[in-house]
């Protein structure tokens, strides 16, 4: 095929410097035809066929045509491709033809039929504080030297483009209140408008076309908000592509490399300083930066209620023989006194508060799964300290004892070599009582102290605790020269009236 330069070269050798045909062709290594078409104007490089013949898919064109069309009927992602024809082609027909020529006939046979035509996206151009986008996704985070999988929620502007970061355990829809409440706080008002997948925690059924049939629990929460739901098409993520795209944003820029941190309070205070510094760049196409266009868009929002939706849940249960309450198939301890008492519990996002009338006994951090139990050491110490043939195989002890500090250890080994296992570890118990009141660095403070003076009991350690504040340190060591010392002098005790 002729080049552009090829092409002026030929014209001008021949037009302006007189080259004959014969010589062209040397030259350039074309036939004299070719060279007589360029000159007559006739040749403009590759024409492409006006039909293209199919000799080899001559018996089957009918019958993929039908195939095609069939497709109409069935779901989107069940249908033909050009490599499955092919293979079905080859499997049930014994085809020798090439691939390349079933992809191409597809492709034309596709478009004639009007079959899987490629989508086509129409470009928005979004108002002012209207609508936001909502999703969910998946992550991983180190909280307190665990491994831990979390829902990464996400809402994002369609107009800014400034979005809202946080982490939660899970998906559930005391999450999802929580995660909107928090948002709406951040962008400092409601979106009127907010796009969804349709979450199972939001759309109870879903209808014809675009009609829904909400939870009740979520229809309350927006009607409360005033914002309208607005769910995309099943299948149909690119809908809400922007908050689709900041999914993956947010799990490559703020959770790589994983992070680390004591708690998911701390990661969730780390994930919002990420989103406040957020927008000082523009985005394609736009003329102003994140944050200008955010600043724009804030009194368009729809003011956030004057009382705060209360985002709780409550239940009823009855602690027993273990002073435990199952809640939501987990357990929560009390102290052993409430055993077989009837109880009142309170369900936040992140913790559990378990009441005895109007007297709050317990507090926990939620557990979210099955079969899971939440046991605080306070609640079985002193029934522990009656029984302690139970301390070692005690379930509240097996789950304290890995994080404990070393001196612990060596202070129970020490306590039951001195006063012999059953008391030693009575004795032992007093110690850990002191944790209800006293802060866990100085009970290991004082542990370490009572362990290099060679105290052998509770009571020493307890007293390293009161005395820790005084100015003048005082020696616990023992007395090496004790039987040296002189004897006292007990004659005063004659003269204040005693008989000796």
């Amino acid at each position: 095929m002729l080049k552009v330069d090829q092409y002026s070269y030929i014209r001008t050798a021949h037009r302006v410097y007189g080259k004959r045909i014969k010589q062209i062709a040397r030259e350039t290594g074309h036939s004299k035809n070719t060279i007589k078409k360029v000159l007559r104007g006739e040749y403009s490089g590759y024409k492409p066929r006006l039909e293209q013949l199919y000799p080899v898919l001559g018996p089957y064109m009918n019958m993929i045509d039908q195939w095609l069309q069939d497709d109409k009927k069935q779901p989107k992602k069940q249908r033909h491709t050009a490599v499955r024809v092919f293979n079905r082609l080859r499997a049930e027909h014994d085809f020798q033809g090439a691939e390349t020529t079933v992809r191409r006939y597809v492709r034309e046979a596709k478009l004639r039929l009007g079959v899987g035509s490629a989508q086509v996206f129409i470009a928005s151009d979004p108002q002012a504080g209207i609508e936001a986008e909502v999703d969910w996704g998946r992550c991983i985070a180190i909280l307190g030297g665990i491994e831990t999988w979390l829902k990464l929620f996400c809402m994002r502007s369609k107009f800014s483009g400034k979005h809202f970061v946080r982490c939660y355990p899970c998906e559930r829809q005391q999450a999802l209140f929580d995660a909107h409440i928090r948002g709406f706080t951040f962008f400092g008002g409601v979106f009127p408008i907010l796009i969804y997948d349709n979450l199972t925690t939001a759309v109870q059924k879903i209808l014809c076309g675009k009609n829904r049939v909400l939870q009740e629990s979520y229809d309350k929460f927006r009607g409360y908000h005033n914002f309208v739901p607005r769910f995309c098409n099943r299948g149909q993520g690119h809908e809400k592509g922007g908050v689709e795209g900041l999914v993956g944003y947010a799990r490559r820029n703020y959770m790589v490399p994983v992070p680390v941190a004591d708690s998911l309070e701390d990661l969730n205070r780390k994930l919002l300083q990420e989103c406040l510094a957020y927008g000082n760049h523009r985005i394609a196409g736009r003329e102003y930066t994140v944050n200008e266009l955010y600043e724009e868009e804030k009194g368009h929002l729809l003011s956030l209620p004057d009382i705060a939706y209360s985002n709780l849940e409550t239940a009823g249960g009855k602690v027993d023989k273990y002073a435990t309450v199952v809640v939501d198939k987990n357990r929560y301890s009390v102290p052993a006194s409430y055993a077989y008492f009837k109880v009142n519990v309170v369900l936040y996002v992140d913790r559990v508060e378990i009441f005895y009338g109007s007297k709050k006994i317990a507090s926990h951090d939620r557990l979210y799964g099955n079969n899971k139990w939440s046991l605080l050491p306070e609640h079985y110490l002193e029934l522990i300290a009656q029984r302690p043939q139970a301390f070692e195989s005690a379930r509240v002890i097996r789950q304290w004892r890995p994080s404990w500090p070393h001196c612990l250890e060596e202070l129970l080994e020490k306590f039951c070599q001195k006063q012999g296992h059953t008391k030693g570890i009575k004795d032992f118990v007093s110690v850990l009582m002191l944790y209800k009141d006293h802060a866990a660095g100085d009970i290991a403070s004082a542990v370490e102290k009572a362990l290099l003076s060679g105290a052998g009991s509770s009571e020493a350690v307890e007293h390293i605790l009161i005395h820790k504040e005084s100015d003048d340190e005082q020696s616990f060591s023992a007395l090496d020269n004790w039987q040296s010392l002189p004897p006292p002098d007990v004659s005063v005790y004659g003269q204040i009236g005693g008989a000796l």
